[in-house]
Order: structure tokens, then C-alpha cells, then sequence
């Protein structure tokens, strides 16, 4: 007998964001997958996955329920995570568009949702245990960065159980991604002349490859995992070891003085994200992905392959405090660089002279 109702037989499932980025790495992984029945994509404009079943509308718009009545299975990844966003449009953006999917999938009665926030919610600190259990305590601090929309997100999702406890919700939190077309903050940090340390504390670097972050999602997709899980590379890497895989030196400052410059740079409007964004460069923030780890999930990608190929895809940029040169003036000596990384003493001196004149 073929079961016919519709918990019973393979899954509906929609991807927002569906036409590029994740969104699209993801639906090209779904369309090929024989366990779902059919993957709808769903985003501002049709994308060029042939397979999947394009819906044209807004995430934010409040008819969004109308367009999913028929989905089992949602993945939001439509959002604005760019370094050089305004802050403010970006957070309302992502705001709303999580708010109105939750909001919609339990008027559609969607029965799960998968989202993507971050590791960084742990927080980064010199005293952060190495690697961090899943259920560890969100530690972050609010800020105007990504860090302070994810923060918000996963404050949505709690409200969004309790208010629609029908709905299941799963949170995933990726290490630092890295991968073709990923571009953020920590990414940019690698193609800095130098790579900042702070006195009295070496990093510990954990990536996540986009495609890690993928398959984690299609798991989650298919109800494998559920709940809040860390997704990355196993293990991690120390500061020494970053420095001889990627070829760039450290630079080491205290850590007054890295994290006043910075906070002053940013509020001039010289560095795109604020100063508690050093954290994760400076600070171990190593996941445990316990969970995934438990289902059978393994990460195709080391933390060394990772890098390697996060400095191939460098491709000759240079980047100053957060934001990228343009070739023509990407002519850094060693000795302008150390100037140019941010939080470095030079910086300091050198806007002192110039009050004192």
C-alpha cells in the first residue's frame, strides 16, 4: 500500500534566496536529491536552475503564505550579509524577511524550517573553551554587525517556537565560511598585509566550506538533524599554522589599543564593521559539531583545504581596515602595511601629528 498523506510521502521543499549565493548552491543540491518530491525556489528573481519550480516574490511580502501552501520543507537563506551594507537597511532587511517567513510557514503550516546564523553567536573570548559544546551559552555581544542580525534571528526563532509550536525549526550555526563567492568580514582578514593578533592570546581557526554547509543543510532538510547545531571542519588551527599555510605574518598589539582604534576607525566611517568583529580574528570561537557528528555527517573539507583555498581565492586583492583597495592604489610596502592593518599603533601617532599641527 503507497502511503498518500502528506507526512507520509517525500517532502515538498522550498529554498528562498534560491537564485544565487547558498541559496543556489543549495537548490542545485536538493534538485539532484532523490528525497524530495519537488524543490520550489523561491526568490526576487528566477535564477537558472532549470529543475526546480520558480516563485517570483519578495520574502518580506505578507503573501509569501499564499505562494508556500504547498511546501513541507522551508530553508530561508535569502538575506543581505554584505561587508559594505548600510547597517541599518540591512537589519531591517534580515528582520524582516526571518519574521515573515516564520510568520508565514506557520499560516501555511509549513512543519519545518531550517535557518542559517553563526557560530559567532557563541562569542569569541581569550577564555572560550576549545571547542565549544553546542549547548554553550550565546555569549555574543549585540552590535550593528552580522553578528547583531544573527543574534536578532535567533531571538525570532525562540519567540516563533513558543507562538507556533507546530512549526519545527531548525538553526544552523556554520564556523567561519569560506568557499567560491563568500565574502565577509573574516574572509577579508586574510587579505590583509598582515594577519592581527593580540597580546597574551593565539587564535584558534575553524573554517566551514560552503560545501560542508550544504550537505549540512540538506540533513537538516530532510529532519536527519533538527534543533541548534555547529556545522565546520573538524578540529581547528593554531595561529603558527595559519601563518605557514596562508604565507602572512602576524602582527601583534595590545589589546587596548587594537580594539580603541578600531571602535574609533569604524565610527568615522573608515572601517565597515565594528570593533567587536576583531573578536573573531583574535579570540578562539572552535565549534563542536556534536550533532551532525552523530548522525553520520562528515566534512568533506579540512581546516587546511579550507584556507588553501581561501587564499587562492584571494586573487591579488588587498584589503585595509575591512575594505577592499583598488588595484591602483594597492602598492602597500611591509612597512606600509603594518601601518595600514588596523588598530596599529602608526595610526594612532600618525592622527595625533596631524591634531597637533
Amino acid at each position: 500500500m503507497v502511503p498518500t498523506s502528506k507526512r507520509s510521502r517525500q517532502p515538498v521543499v522550498a529554498v528562498t534566496g534560491a537564485a544565487s549565493g547558498l541559496g543556489r548552491e543549495v537548490l542545485v543540491k536538493l534538485v539532484s536529491s532523490a528525497d524530495f518530491r519537488r524543490v520550489v525556489a523561491i526568490d526576487e528573481e528566477r535564477g537558472d536552475v532549470q529543475e526546480a519550480t520558480w516563485r517570483v516574490i519578495d520574502v518580506r511580502d505578507p503573501l509569501l503564505a499564499n505562494r508556500i501552501s504547498d511546501i513541507d520543507v522551508l530553508i530561508h537563506l535569502a538575506g543581505d550579509y554584505a561587508v559594505d551594507s548600510d547597517p541599518g537597511e540591512r537589519r531591517a532587511y534580515n528582520l524582516r524577511a526571518a519574521q515573515t517567513v516564520l510568520t508565514a510557514c506557520a499560516a501555511a503550516r509549513v512543519r519545518r524550517v531550517v535557518l542559517v546564523t553563526s557560530a559567532m553567536v557563541y562569542g569569541a573570548a581569550p577564555d572560550n573553551e576549545v571547542p565549544l559544546p553546542e549547548d554553550a551559552p550565546v555569549a555574543a555581544e549585540p552590535d550593528t554587525g552580522v553578528v547583531g542580525d544573527f543574534l536578532e534571528i535567533e531571538s525570532l526563532v525562540r519567540r516563533s517556537l513558543r507562538s507556533h509550536p507546530g512549526v519545527e525549526v531548525t538553526v544552523l550555526r556554520p564556523a567561519a565560511v569560506v568557499g567560491p563567492g563568500v565574502d565577509t568580514v573574516l574572509t577579508r582578514h586574510f587579505e590583509s598585509p598582515r594577519l592581527l593578533t593580540v597580546k597574551g592570546c593565539s587564535p584558534h581557526w575553524q573554517f566551514c566550506h560552503i560545501d560542508d554547509l550544504v550537505s549540512a543543510l540538506e540533513l537538516a532538510a530532510r529532519g536527519v538533524v533538527s534543533g541548534v547545531l555547529a556545522v565546520g571542519s573538524d578540529g581547528w588551527l593554531e595561529q603558527e599554522q595559519v601563518e605557514e599555510l596562508s604565507g602572512i605574518r602576524s602582527l601583534e598589539l595590545p589589546a587596548g589599543l587594537t580594539f580603541g582604534t578600531a571602535q574609533r576607525l569604524h565610527r568615522l566611517g573608515v572601517t565597515p564593521a565594528p570593533a567587536t568583529d576583531l573578536h573573531y580574528v583574535v579570540y578562539p570561537w572552535v565549534v563542536d559539531c556534536a550533532v551532525l557528528r552523530e548522525a553520520g555527517w562528515k566534512p568533506a573539507w579540512t581546516n587546511e583545504a579550507a584556507l588553501q583555498q581561501l587564499m587562492e581565492l584571494r586573487e591579488n586583492r588587498t584589503t585595509v581596515v575591512g575594505r577592499r583597495l583598488p588595484v591602483k592604489e594597492a602598492t602597500l610596502t611591509a612597512a606600509g602595511a603594518t601601518v595600514a592593518v588596523i588598530g596599529t599603533a602608526a595610526i594612532v601617532r600618525q592622527v595625533r601629528r596631524k591634531r597637533r599641527q
